[in-house]
This record gives structure tokens, C-alpha cells and sequence, in this order.
């Protein structure tokens, strides 16, 4: 199977409970009316696509079918797909510039982040990239176990110290161990704590320390790691870090387990980040890079 039908069926249940109703929808109408992007609008806010991204979203609609003189109601169901896909904009890659190139993976616990990171270094390396893992997340029981069976699972290495170890020391350690093995990618785990962001701050600031000192002039990337199936409370979530780390990516995991798909609207229109990479099932190459158009076209089931 593709990662596009993976992608149709692990949509499913999002494009069932709401773009079913907005495709089925354009079909019921003869006419662009208020009625239509009334009953639009009600269905679009239960996708967790958020009020105000929603009302965005009508009044481009409303804008394309004026300047474009649609009437017909399939076309304006097209204006729509292409509005939702230039919304959310494209996924832009990680930025592998440098050897070793650094990608610090962060986000609650509960939410994916370690089979995200996991998933993320198996795709790397069917690129041809050696990846290694730092497992810096020292402080939730189990983790570094976790971790470890997935980079064993996924045939990387892993740099790792005892549980309750100074996550900036396992950092340093594994930042030497990638320059001095030539790997291409640095993936590192590291804890989520939204309870202290003052804690989050300072643990996040020690290890860019780190990080600049040891690989000056590495390229970086900041993953946040969000659950779809929390919708709108991926939203706060987001913002939350957003406060206390420079995020210049999402991973959207889970989206099999929800019906609120939505949530990738909203979140690209209220934090304006791109998604980098969704996860659409429990295989390890259940996640890709997100490409905004096949997003779309998965949530309406679009032939074309």
C-alpha cells in the first residue's frame, strides 16, 4: 500500500464524520447561498478547524467564487480544496545542510514523541542518512528503555546514560559521538514538562548550549511532537512551547485515532509553523512528510 491510500485510510475517520457531510454537501445545493456556507461553516468548526480559522476560511471561499464568477456549487467544492491546501501550506523539509546535522524532538509524554522519533530516524536512513539517537529524556521512568527498543528496532545507534542523568551531559556526549562517527543526523529526545516552563526553558536553553558550543554552526531543526486526537488542546499545547522553545516544525501524530483532522488548519493559521511530518498508523513507516495537497485530497477522497 502507498503512503497516499495509508494516508485515505488513516484519514478515515475524519473524512467520515465531517468531509463526507461537506463534499455531500455541495452536492445538495444548486445554488452558492448563504444556506451553504452556513451549513459549511457549522461543519468545519465541529472538525476542530477553529472559529477563527473557519470564518478565514469562508470569507476566501466567498472571495475566490466573486473574483472567479463560480455558480456552480462543484466548483466552488474545488475552490475550497484548493484554499484548504494553500492554508495549510507546504511541509518544508528538515534542514540537513551540515554533518552532523541536530533535530530536537520535544512534546508531553503521552503524545507519540518517541516512535515519532523513532519513525523520523527510519526515514531518514532509507535516505541513505546514519542517524544517531540521544536519549535525553532522563527523567520519565522508562524512557530510555523505550527508546532504546526503537532504535533497535529501526537499526540506529543510541547514545544513552542512567536514568536521572543531566539531559545536557547525555547531549554532549552524543554531539561528540555523531562528529566523531560522521554521522549525517543528530535526533534528540528530550523531556516535556509544560507543569514548569521555567524548568522546560532553562533544560531546553543548557542543551542548545551544548549544542552551539560543540557543533558551532550545525544546522538545527526544534520539533514539537502534538497528539491530533486532543484537537483543540493541540492548539494551547503548541502555543505553550512556542513560548519557551524556537519550534520551526510539527509532527502531527495519531491522526488514524481521530475524527478531528481539522486541527492541522488551525494550527498552522493560529502559530503559523508548518507541519513537517504526520503519522497516520503504529507501523514504523506509518509517518511521512506532510504534503498539503494529498492531505486534502485524502480528507474529500478526490479522484482527480
Amino acid at each position: 500500500m502507498g503512503f497516499f491510500e495509508k494516508l485515505k485510510a488513516g484519514l478515515q475517520k475524519t473524512k467520515d464524520a465531517v468531509f463526507k457531510q461537506v463534499s455531500s454537501l455541495f452536492s445538495r445545493y444548486t445554488d452558492i447561498d448563504d444556506d451553504l456556507y452556513d451549513e459549511l461553516e457549522e461543519i468545519l468548526i465541529t472538525a476542530d478547524v477553529g472559529v477563527n480559522t473557519t470564518e478565514e476560511i469562508l470569507d476566501k471561499l466567498r472571495a475566490a467564487v466573486k473574483a472567479q464568477r463560480l455558480t456552480e456549487p462543484e466548483e466552488a467544492r474545488k475552490a475550497l480544496m484548493d484554499i484548504l491546501a494553500e492554508m495549510i501550506g507546504e511541509g518544508e523539509p528538515l534542514n540537513l545542510s551540515t554533518t552532523p546535522s541536530v533535530v530536537l524532538v520535544i512534546g508531553v509524554n503521552g503524545v507519540g514523541k518517541t516512535t515519532s522519533i523513532a519513525k523520523i530516524a527510519n526515514l531518514l536512513k532509507k535516505d541513505g542518512k546514519k542517524v544517531m539517537i540521544a536519549a535525553a529524556d532522563t527523567f520519565r521512568a522508562a524512557a530510555i528503555d523505550q527508546i532504546a527498543v526503537w532504535a533497535d528496532r529501526v537499526g540506529v545507534e543510541l547514545v544513552r546514560q542512567a536514568e536521572g542523568s543531566d539531559p545536557a551531559a547525555v547531549v554532549f556526549d552524543a554531539v561528540n559521538a555523531a562528529r566523531n562517527r560522521k554521522a549525517d543526523v543528530l535526533i534528540i529526545d528530550t523531556a516535556g514538562r509544560l507543569h514548569n516552563k521555567k524548568n522546560l526553558m532553562d533544560e531546553l536553553a543548557k542543551i542548545n548550549r551544548v549544542i552551539n558550543r560543540e557543533l558551532p554552526g550545525a544546522a538545527r531543526d526544534t520539533l514539537l511532537v502534538l497528539d491530533a486526537t486532543t484537537g483543540q488542546n493541540a492548539v494551547i499545547q503548541a502555543k505553550e512551547f512556542k513560548t519557551a522553545a524556537e519550534i520551526t516544525g510539527l509532527v502531527l501524530s495519531k491522526l488514524d485515532g481521530t475524527a478531528k483532522g481539522g486541527i492541522v488548519f488551525s494550527i498552522k493559521e493560529e502559530l503559523n509553523i508548518p507541519v513537517k511530518f504526520i503519522c497516520v498508523g503504529e507501523q514504523v513507516d506509518d509517518l511521512q512528510p506532510f504534503v498539503a495537497e494529498d492531505f486534502v485530497r485524502a480528507l474529500f477522497d478526490d479522484k482527480e
